[in-house]
This record gives C-alpha cells, sequence and structure tokens, in this order.
C-alpha cells in the first residue's frame, strides 16, 4: 500500500470579505468624522444610552507637558577653534530636532555647521524645502563636501 504524504500546513488568510468588510466600516466611519470604525461603534453606543456625542471635541483638549529626556550628542569633528562640523548624508527629522534643541539650549555657545553631501537634496519626498533652506531657516551655516577653507581660520 503506497504511503500518502501530508500536505503541508499553510497559514490562513484573511478571508477577502473580512478586509472588505473592515475597509466598507472604515469608509463609513470617516464619512460621519469618525477616524476608526471602533470609534463610531463606540458614538453609536453612547447614543444608545440617550447621552449627547462630543467627538474630540475642542473644548475639551487636555494639556500636557512630555516629560523630558536627558540625552548626550557626540559631535562628528570639532575644529581647534571650537567650531563643531556635523557630517550629513540624510538630515532626517530626529536630527533637525536634536539640533534645533541643543542651538535652543546653548545658543551662541556652541557653533555647529553642517558639510553635507547635497544641500539641495529635499528634506522629506515631495518636499520643497532643501537641506540648505532648513539651515538658512534656522540659522546654521552649511556647506557641500567639505570644509570650507575659512572655517578653519575663524
Amino acid at each position: 500500500m503506497p504511503v500518502q504524504k501530508k500536505k503541508p500546513q499553510t497559514k490562513k488568510k484573511k478571508s477577502r470579505s473580512l478586509n472588505h468588510t473592515n475597509n466598507a466600516r472604515r469608509i463609513a466611519a470617516r464619512k460621519q468624522g469618525y477616524r476608526s470604525g471602533l470609534e463610531m461603534q463606540i458614538a453609536a453606543q453612547i447614543r444608545a444610552q440617550g447621552i449627547k456625542v462630543l467627538y474630540e471635541d475642542p473644548d475639551s483638549k487636555i494639556k500636557f507637558v512630555q516629560p523630558a529626556k536627558n540625552r548626550t550628542y557626540t559631535p562628528d569633528f570639532i575644529l581647534p577653534n571650537g567650531i563643531i562640523i556635523e557630517t550629513k548624508g540624510r538630515f532626517v527629522s530626529d536630527d533637525r530636532n536634536k539640533h534645533l534643541w541643543i542651538k535652543e539650549q546653548y545658543g551662541q555657545e556652541m557653533d555647529i555647521r553642517f558639510v553635507f553631501s547635497n544641500s539641495n537634496a529635499k528634506l522629506y519626498k515631495g518636499s520643497k524645502t532643501s537641506y540648505a533652506d532648513w539651515c538658512h531657516k534656522n540659522g546654521f551655516l552649511f556647506a557641500d563636501k567639505e570644509i570650507p577653507e575659512e572655517w578653519f581660520n575663524e
């Protein structure tokens, strides 16, 4: 008698009808001003209790302060004259924020300058703002590909 091989077990995929149902619920919720089907469902439950629904009421905003996080920054290079050189290929949001916080906390005490591989690169896909534009707006000096000779002599 030949031995029958067992079929390998495969993971069950979500059925198309379930995905379709979730998408339909999300679309319906958005049409009614909610962000999700669950929010729409909870609003209906509140309404069923005879209570007026106030969803994300602008008058009920809760103010809070995000706790401070102690961080450190290690400069790429420090010239003998004290100028800090930060080299950047990609200049992501976290890095931009970090340098704004440092500037806010240390002011003119720290002279941080950037050397970009391309200062004309945009901050993110679809952005009209380049790395150079960001530096101009925020008061940082910058250069492309190499440190300008005059920075060594300041």
